[in-house]
């Protein structure tokens, strides 16, 4: 099967979500910038209903994702997404309410198993076949709490796995998403569709994963917050795997108030973390570590980063300038090779669960697969990340071990841990990644993949360590944001401090996506 043929045959089963929805129809209830909140109270107060609502959402789907500037944020909707928002309206009626997230329309990357009549695909088509009965524990705790699986998001394929020449947000399923603020620009990735649709109000919220940025680089580049939470304080299980050591799936969302309630939803409720008591109270006295911001750092932010940390000292922050750990300079390249290992174990493992009733048993097999169809999987860049991978042993390696350890200390034990004792700090702080940079199926992602990123966030990736981004201004139209690295479980911590800066920043500002079709 290929791209086209899979494409006509998924949106045969998507149809029926989409086919009473009008784009744009007069009185229709426009949800842009609402908030859970504000969405949750409008059904309570009985102005608004989960099917509605779904309705709205699909409605700008269809004007602004499958025509107007075409965002294609949404790789495929959820058939069943009108039946759940009206059952959702049954039973407010009668009374019951699953949880915070009652009738709320949600989109989920695409790596992320759902027990939907939707494949799981990661963006590619070998996956093109795999089903679920079951949704991955992440999908389930979201479904229990009340929320409408509206569809799948997008995303860099295989979480941006395959190729150090790949164009973010491109997928051979999903084809290009682009970035709402301008769409001849890519929107970051992986978690390219969850952002993209987030951005543009295509969802209340999504869910993203990251190994290492895939959640709060396409956060920053599209006006979102983006929390990264601790390794492990989300299950895991049922996710498209780079590695089990590093991936964890969060929040996208628009507001610092909706990571926090999607994060007290999805968190493993035997994993004990700080939780958020109360969001709004000013976190006096807490020392913000300062880092330098990357030499390829735009020089626009380099400009009102300054302005950014003086918000916070207003907010009563003290801030500290730290020295960044010299193991970090080469910290990307020596976690790579661990990945590289990690990956083929972990895709191998994961592959075998569907026993053989896929066409790929294993990643020797999914590199023939892309092979036999490379004018549908590789037309843009190739699979050299696969093919590293392959040549690796297995992780008993001495190889692997030496590496493992040493990129464990550099990131935390002689890294983060050394830092935040050091320097007294409760939390790290760093100017962003961004702008977006030009959709080029040529090239690839230039700037993305030569390490323009903060140290201290690939840090927290491999330690495990929580990371939050949140809007912090923009750059000749385009958003651009600021983080903050937490101790592990801390991640209250952390949104309290996001929080802080937002009230005193507002700096979101929805994209304006009528001028761009």
């Amino acid at each position: 099967m290929n791209r086209r043929e899979f494409v006509e045959a998924l949106g045969a089963t998507t149809l029926a979500a989409s086919a009473t929805v009008r784009a744009g129809a007069p009185g229709e209830f426009d949800p842009s910038e609402k908030t859970i909140a504000e969405l949750m109270r409008a059904q309570a107060q009985g102005s608004l209903t989960a099917e509605a609502l779904t309705r709205s959402y699909l409605a700008r789907i269809e004007r602004y994702d499958r025509r107007g500037p075409m965002i294609g944020a949404v790789l495929a909707l959820n058939p069943g997404a009108l039946e759940s928002a009206r059952r959702l309206d049954a039973e407010r009626r009668a009374g019951k309410l699953r949880g915070p997230l009652h009738g709320i329309p949600i989109l989920i990357k695409d790596n992320v198993e759902t027990r939907d009549p939707l494949p799981t695909t990661a963006g590619s088509l070998a996956l093109a076949g795999a089903r679920h009965s079951e949704d991955a524990p992440v999908a389930a705790r979201l479904r229990a709490a009340g929320a409408v699986v509206l569809g799948k998001a997008n995303l860099s394929e295989w979480a941006n796995f395959r190729s150090s020449r790949s164009v973010s947000g491109w997928s051979a399923v999903g084809g290009q998403t682009r970035c709402p603020y301008d769409p001849t620009r890519n929107p970051s990735g992986s978690s390219a569709g969850p952002a993209a649709g987030t951005a543009a109000n295509l969802c209340a919220a999504s869910i993203g994963s990251e190994t290492d940025g895939s959640i709060l680089a396409p956060a920053s580049l599209n006006g979102l917050v983006g929390l990264k939470p601790t390794v492990g304080l989300v299950s895991g299980a049922g996710v498209v795997p780079i590695t089990a050591r590093q991936d964890t799936t969060g929040p996208m969302t628009r507001t610092v108030a909706d990571a926090a309630l999607i994060m007290s939803v999805i968190a493993e409720p035997t994993v004990h973390w700080d939780g958020i008591a109360d969001l709004e109270s000013a976190p006096h006295g807490l020392r913000l570590g300062v880092l330098p911001p990357p030499d390829s750092t735009h020089p626009e932010v380099l400009k009102q980063s300054p302005d950014w940390y003086k918000v916070l000292e207003r907010q009563g922050f003290t801030l500290v300038d730290v020295k960044p750990p010299p193991g970090w300079a080469t910290l990307l390249e020596d976690e790579f090779e661990v990945l590289l290992y990690d990956f083929k174990a972990d895709l191998n493992a994961y592959l075998a669960r569907f026993n053989g009733s896929l066409p790929v048993k294993n990643l020797a097999d999914l590199i023939e697969f892309n092979n036999q169809h490379a004018s549908q999987e590789m037309p843009f860049f190739g699979q050299e990340l696969f093919l590293q991978a392959q040549s690796k042993g297995s992780r008993a390696s001495p190889e692997y071990v030496k590496e493992l350890h040493h990129i464990e200390d550099v990131a935390d034990t002689s890294g983060l841990t050394a830092v935040f004792a050091r320097y007294g700090v409760d939390a790290l702080v760093a100017s962003g990644n961004g702008p977006a940079e030009l959709i080029d199926h040529v090239w690839g992602d230039r700037y993305e993949n030569s390490g323009g990123w903060p140290p201290m966030c690939s840090a927290a990736a491999v330690a495990g360590w929580p990371s939050l981004t949140v809007p912090a201004g923009f750059v000749d139209g385009l958003p651009v944001g600021i983080h903050f690295v937490a101790r592990r479980y801390n991640e209250g911590k952390l949104l309290r401090i996001g929080r802080s800066f937002e009230r005193a920043r507002n700096a979101r500002r929805a994209p304006e996506l009528d001028r761009h079709g």
